[in-house]
């Protein structure tokens, strides 16, 4: 894989987070912590652009998709929602908390 330099004007916070990526282990270093953002971004974009085509054809096709379409949709995907759980549970930290409840 060919590389390039890059120089970058980041917000603080960003530059922030990359450093405790790379202390914590989580990035072998800066410029690999910043490789994968930006990776996931162009990946991310490719598949919005992706999604838009997808959209666009099937609406040619079978016409726009309507806000009751899609609250119908949104009601059926949660009619079948499977709750994996329960109501009140532990987060990883053992405290207790609500479903719903960061």
């Amino acid at each position: 894989m060919t590389k390039a330099r890059l120089s970058a004007t980041v917000e603080a916070e960003l530059l922030v987070a990359g450093r405790a990526a790379v202390a914590e282990g989580r990035a072998k270093n800066l410029s690999t912590w910043v490789s994968t953002a930006l990776r996931r971004q162009s990946d991310h974009d490719r598949r919005a652009k992706a999604l838009d085509a997808f959209f666009e054809a099937y609406e040619a096709e079978h016409g726009v998709i309507t806000a009751e379409e899609m609250q119908a949709a949104t009601e059926e995907a949660q009619a079948r929602a499977v709750v994996v759980r329960p109501e009140d549970s532990t987060s990883r930290d053992g405290r207790r908390r609500r479903r719903g409840v960061a």
